[in-house]
């Protein structure tokens, strides 16, 4: 099947990556914006037969998903054969359970919305919390790319005799098969959150490590707010600065700063969510996933 990769604004990096690595020809959807902030989409027709690939990460979703949604309509009334989309960061999945009454539990909702529009949606390592796959979050046609392989191989080639350290428990997953990849002891601190931007983080033993380079490895830096108390507490301990590694770089304002005051030697994540730390590329795995 014949395949074109369409980007929406902001994601034409990441989207002529991905068609340079698949050999697939590519284009930009534009969106022109009215004095009533209604949105005028265009996309590219496809050819007959012809697969349409959206490219879109969500993070600070709420002004990207019309377009989107608007221009995946677009493409299916034009006769993409199939139309997909790829959203190396997928929102909402965090919110994922009712603590007040009337509260959305947007996961599912979201999840839904998105299942009935596209053929499938690839989208890489997400936050689940309470779920355990897309699936219960509504995305039946959803597809996890796993790119623990691409973490290690930058650990590898960038610090020298590492030691991978989760900042809390939700971390592990992570830790333990990057540190088993590129043979470096790993473990995982306790965290206790005492609210949205207050938590507490507790290391484990570390004594049998002296002497490496701590590298805190998480799947999504937000406030930085539990990787800064990690980086203090290593500090504390008498440990180097540590680097911060990170799947999903959503770096909310202020939480650059944070990690520096913390004496954070650097910050790097996977260009998943374009920010200027991101220094770690996936189109190679979004290639093969596409194709698998």
């Amino acid at each position: 099947m014949k395949r074109r990769i369409h980007a929406l604004p902001g994601n034409q990096a990441l989207a002529e990556d991905l068609a340079r690595h698949g050999g697939w020809p590519w284009t930009t959807v534009q969106v022109r914006r009215f004095p009533d902030e209604e949105s005028l989409v265009t996309v590219t027709p496809p050819e007959k037969g012809e697969e349409a690939v959206l490219v879109c990460t969500l993070d600070r979703p709420d002004p990207k998903l019309l377009p989107l949604l608007l221009a995946a309509g677009t493409l299916r009334e034009l006769g993409a054969a199939r139309v997909v989309l790829v959203a190396p960061y997928l929102a909402y999945l965090r919110q994922d359970a009712r603590f007040h009454p009337g509260e959305a539990v947007a996961a599912g909702i979201f999840g839904r919305l998105l299942d009935g529009l596209f053929d499938a949606v690839l989208t890489v390592d997400p936050h689940l919390h309470r779920l355990r796959t897309l699936a219960e979050a509504g995305l039946s046609r959803g597809r996890v790319v796993h790119v623990a392989a691409d973490l290690a191989a930058w650990i590898a080639a960038h610090v020298a005799h590492p030691l991978i350290l989760g900042p809390d428990a939700e971390s592990a997953q992570w830790v333990h098969e990057v540190a088993a990849r590129i043979d470096a002891p790993g473990a995982v601190a306790s965290k206790v959150r005492h609210g949205d931007r207050a938590v507490t983080v507790t290391l484990p033993d570390l004594s049998a490590w002296r002497g490496r380079t701590p590298v805190l490895l998480d799947d999504i830096i937000a406030s930085g707010h539990t990787m800064a108390e990690a980086a203090r507490a290593l500090r504390a301990a008498g440990w180097p600065t540590p680097i911060c590694v990170a799947v999903h770089g959503v770096l909310a304002e202020g939480a650059l700063d944070l990690l520096r005051s913390a004496d954070v030697a650097r910050v790097v994540t996977t260009d998943s969510i374009a920010q200027h730390t991101a220094r770690i590329r996936l189109a190679g795995a979004l290639a093969t996933a596409l194709d698998a």
